[in-house]
This record gives structure tokens, sequence and C-alpha cells, in this order.
């Protein structure tokens, strides 16, 4: 267990800022109003609270389950599974959500937070041993990726729900499962090339994601449209 308040404090800076810098480009992208600052910051805040639920499930996964193809798939689930129901559990049925880009907006905020905290603890323990470098390089860059797929994972499930924004109940359900089965295979893809090939075509992955985003941007218009 790490204790020194000072790695922590480091660590968690340099977690929360790539997921501030890349919050800020999302709201910016939201032209047509600002979402409540005190909502937003609660939903980061409660992005941040999924991990802590993540990582007792992640720990049972990884003890139960012997295929270690299913293990990265199962933790893919949890994580996308539980950042929805963070973002869920807070604007259900809520008057927040009046127009189709609230989901995106509201999920990637969720999300970014998410990747902040699990980048802060990815971090801790090279910046505890003065290594901070090396422990970027030697976790093949993830530190940089998995900020963007958090976002673009979460985005995806957000731009479903927009999509079925003014659909009837059952399409709305079922755009949702689409949208998550996307956001799990996405993660899991990702997931699979960093831990099981050691990283070695990172770029390749890193590459794709920049594509699912600008896919993402283009969305982000056509749910502006509906707005």
């Amino acid at each position: 267990m790490i204790t020194d308040p000072k790695a922590w404090v480091l660590a968690f800076l340099f977690g929360v800022i790539p997921s501030l810098l890349w919050l800020w480009f999302w709201l910016k992208e939201d032209k047509k109003k600002a979402e409540p600052k005190g909502l937003l910051t609660l939903i980061f805040v409660l992005g941040m609270v999924a991990v802590i639920f993540v990582l007792p499930v992640q720990k049972f996964i990884q003890t139960q389950v012997g295929s270690h193809e299913g293990q990265i798939i199962l933790w893919a689930s949890a994580e996308e599974i539980i950042k929805f129901l963070a973002v869920i559990f807070l604007l259900y049925k809520s008057a927040h959500i009046d127009e189709p880009l609230d989901w995106p907006i509201y999920m990637i905020t969720a999300a970014l937070g998410f990747a902040a905290l699990e980048n802060t603890l990815f971090l801790v323990k090279p910046i505890t041993l003065n290594e901070v470098t090396v422990g970027l390089l030697t976790g093949q860059l993830r530190f940089l990726g998995s900020t963007l797929l958090h976002t673009v994972s979460s985005g995806t499930v957000g731009i479903a729900l927009g999509l079925s924004f003014h659909m009837g109940r059952w399409a709305k359900k079922w755009y949702l499962i689409v949208g998550l089965a996307f956001a799990i295979t996405l993660h899991s893809v990702f997931n699979f090339f960093i831990i099981k090939n050691n990283g070695s075509d990172f770029l390749k992955v890193l590459a794709f994601l920049w594509v699912v985003t600008i896919i993402i941007m283009l969305l982000f218009e056509k749910l502006r449209r509906m707005n």
C-alpha cells in the first residue's frame, strides 16, 4: 500500500489533467447550450467513484474465469456497464436530459472521470519509485491511450442513446444494447492488443481509436441537428 501523499497528489494531477483537457474539448462541441457545471462536476466524480466498484468485480472475474480472453471481455464489460450505471444513477428520468446531445456529453464526462482515477492508480507506483518516464514506457503508453479509449467507448453509448432520443421505449433499449455491445467490443480489442500482444500493436489500435473519435464527432453534428 502506497502512503506517500506527494506521490498520490502528483499521480492525481497527471491522471486528471488529460481528462479535463478532453472534457473541455467535448464541451466545446456542444455549441448550443452549456450544461450545468455543478452537474458535470458531480458526474465526473461519479465516474471516478465507479472505479472503486469496478476493481473488486474485476478481481472476482480474475479469480473465477480461467480463460484470459474471457477475463479481458468481462473486465471491459464491467467497466462499460458500471460507467453507464453511474450516469443513470444520477440522471434517470431527469429533466437535465432534454435533448439528444445531452447523452454523449454526460456519458463522456463520466468516462473521463473514470479514466482520471484509473490513470492515477496506474501512475502512483512509478511516481513513488521516481520512475515516471519508465512507468509510462513500460506501460506501453496505456496512460495516453486509456483516456481516449474511455472517451470513445462511453461516447458510443451516449451517441446510441442520443440517436434513439425521440424513439419509443423498446427502440431505446435496443439502441442501448447495441451501443454497449460496441463499447465493450472496442474496449476488449484495445485491452487484448495491449495485454496479450505486450502493446506491440498499440499505435495501430490508437489510430483506430482516432478514427472512431472522428466518427463520433460526425455523429455529434447529427445529434446537434436533431436538437
